[in-house]
């Protein structure tokens, strides 16, 4: 008896136990098939309404579309006051980016993704529906950018470094000098590319803080062109972009003057001519940005002008 007490006890003792384990396993079980059917009947609710919030979405999208239709035609036939029109217009604006931005979008079928994403992904939805994973996608990637501009600051620095330390004094007579010398110079570029990207990021986010602030812009937009941005940092950017480009034509016409003086290879001539071609690109795109900028502030000192002006009228009217 001793010897089965302390083998774990009796024939009762391990009835019992048998029976608690079968009680809990079945009440286990029960909890189980009571979550499933309140699942069950949480998700055919909300397919329900999520189906009658879609006909709303598609009805007022359709509306919506013919709204701008009629405004459009009314536009061409007849004369219309200018401010009525802006405010038709910034109201249909201001209901399109609810309809595209807001948490509507999900509710609408999607849009085609193209042909190049549909040849890696397949006809996949990659939508974000949810607005928190909308807003961590983007939090991820302006992290990228971030990482990115830094990997571009660390590596070629420390490429210089170690060329500065072992190869002027392990190989100073090999004839391959002019190699290392491009190679530095391309360095010093990705050096400069990546001071460009930090504060290129910054800036951007400035400016996407500020519309926010303003009312003029949510979160997952994009910043571009007209937007009020911090001046001091606009200073400091365009000078820096206009420097790094003149130097990135500067390699790029080294680098074919070597090819057609010195060594005559193709790579060498594919170098430079791709890096002369991002060079004008990009003092093109950057100029084109400056002048969006100064047209736009130049119609807003105009309107704000006209609205002035206008004062004086509407009080002497009103007297």
């Amino acid at each position: 008896m001793h010897d089965n007490a302390g083998r774990g006890g009796g024939p009762d003792d391990r009835r019992k136990s048998d029976e608690h384990l079968l009680d809990e396993a079945s009440r286990l079980s029960e909890l189980a098939r009571e979550l499933h059917d309140s699942a069950s009947a949480f998700i055919s609710r909300t397919w329900n309404e999520e189906q009658a919030l879609s006909q709303r979405a598609l009805s007022l999208d359709s509306a919506l579309r013919r709204l701008q239709s009629s405004l459009d035609s009314f536009s061409r036939r007849h004369s219309f006051d200018h401010k009525s029109l802006e405010k038709v217009e910034e109201d249909i604006y201001k209901m399109k980016c609810l309809l595209a931005d807001g948490d509507v979008a999900s509710l609408l079928p999607s849009k085609d993704h193209g042909r190049f994403l549909k040849m890696f992904l397949g006809p996949v939805n990659v939508r974000a529906n949810r607005k928190e994973v909308r807003l961590k996608a983007k939090e991820e990637y302006n992290n990228y950018r971030d990482r990115t501009a830094f990997l571009f600051l660390l590596f070629p620095s420390v490429l210089i470094f170690l060329r500065s330390w072992m190869w002027e004094g392990c190989f100073p007579v090999l004839p391959v000098q002019l190699y290392q010398k491009g190679v530095q110079l391309f360095l010093v570029w990705a050096i400069m590319q990546g001071i460009a990207m930090l504060l290129q990021n910054r800036y951007q986010r400035q400016r996407l803080y500020t519309r926010i602030a303003l009312g003029k812009a949510k979160r997952m937009d994009v910043v571009w062109g007209e937007t009020a941005g911090v001046e001091g940092q606009l200073w400091l950017l365009y000078p820096i972009l206009f420097v790094l480009q003149g130097f990135e034509a500067f390699v790029g016409l080294l680098l074919l003057r070597t090819a057609f003086v010195v060594v005559s290879e193709w790579q060498v001539v594919v170098c430079g001519v791709l890096l002369v071609l991002m060079a004008v690109g990009n003092f093109l795109n950057t100029v084109q940005t400056l002048l969006t900028k100064s047209r736009f502030k130049a119609m807003k000192r105009s309107k704000s002008k006209q609205d002035l002006d206008q004062l004086p009228s509407r009080t002497n009217s009103r007297k």
